[in-house]
């Protein structure tokens, strides 16, 4: 049995992994300041603080084997109305973090990242050799942070992997997703579903796709999780690591809207609005160097699968 801290375990990823990890016998202790977390999703088991990373240092000691970090802002809107607050949150908190696991002698970092730090790439398929030209704030600070993560195993020995992927979804028992405000289409569906939403907008019907509409990678929320999990049992001292995490194949924006008419039995309507600016044709990711370097490979890739998690999660949260 190991001890890790897992900052930002009050949040949807975050909670996730801690509740693998505590399947899986381990120790954990969750930190985060609840600003967009919910005490409630941290796992039963789990010890928790409530405080920020850039005051790790106050609670992180020898006993922890390794840190899991999630701890983030992470709405890419308000990243470009309000930058500051972002490197703040991001780079610097991130920077305490490292300082506090060197004074710690904590040598074992899993960084969950974002395929936000590639941007707007011209072709579908991310590998880790994609250009990174990340469009906003928040993606500008994850890279950011890879660097400085980089920098700190050349120099000091960390062993480290940085985790970038692009929809999560799904949910895991008691821990799914919910935010406010809420971005993320699926979940933006299941609200019309549950007659909080009107409608759900598609933007853009007119892309070189085979219906027209985007094609984005989905991640189930667990095998997310067992991607943290691999990475910590596969760090190696000195080495950063960079793996992208998807399914390898997409689904377009009618297909998540059709499946979830499918799930749910209901009245899903479309309006059809503008593209938005920036928005690819398709973003889906490689996870190939996750296979050969982390022995991954997502075991619940199905659309239906991932909604069906999501939508039970959402009508207990409802109830």
């Amino acid at each position: 049995m190991s001890k890790y801290l897992v900052t930002g375990g009050a949040g949807y990823v975050g909670s996730v992994v801690a509740a693998h990890l505590l399947e899986a016998g381990h120790e954990v202790t969750v930190l985060d300041d609840l600003s967009t977390g919910f005490r409630a999703g941290v796992p039963e088991g789990a010890a928790f603080i409530e405080g920020r990373i850039q005051d790790a240092a106050e609670h992180l000691d020898g006993s922890y084997e390794a840190v899991l970090h999630f701890a983030a802002s992470s709405q890419v809107g308000e990243s470009v109305a309000d930058p500051a607050k972002y490197w703040e949150n991001n780079v610097g908190g991130t920077l305490a973090l490292l300082n506090a696991m060197r004074a710690a002698g904590l040598r074992k970092l899993v960084f969950s990242s974002t395929a936000a730090t590639y941007g707007e790439p011209a072709e579908g398929l991310l590998t880790e050799a994609s250009v990174t030209a990340p469009t906003n704030p928040y993606g500008a600070t994850k890279l950011a942070v890879d660097h400085m993560i980089a920098g700190e195993c050349a120099a000091h020995g960390l062993a480290a992997v940085s985790l970038r992927y692009f929809n999560v979804a799904g949910a895991y028992g008691a821990f799914g997703e919910r935010h406010a405000p809420e971005t993320h289409l699926i979940p933006l569906v299941l609200q019309v579903a549950l007659g909080e939403r009107e409608s759900i907008s598609v933007f853009g019907e007119d892309y070189p796709t085979p219906d027209g509409t985007c094609v984005r990678d989905y991640i189930h929320v667990a095998d997310l999780a067992e991607a943290h999990l691999a990475a910590l049992e596969h760090a190696t001292a000195g080495e950063h690591l960079i793996c992208n995490l998807g399914n390898g194949s997409g689904f377009s924006v009618r297909e998540v809207v059709e499946t979830v008419r499918k799930v749910t039995g209901r009245e899903i309507p479309e309006v059809v609005a503008p593209r938005r600016a920036g928005d690819p044709a398709v973003l889906v990711a490689s996870a190939r160097t996750a296979h050969e370097r982390l022995g991954w490979t997502p075991s619940r890739p199905d659309l239906t699968g991932i909604i069906a998690d999501a939508w039970n999660f959402a009508r207990t949260r409802t109830s």
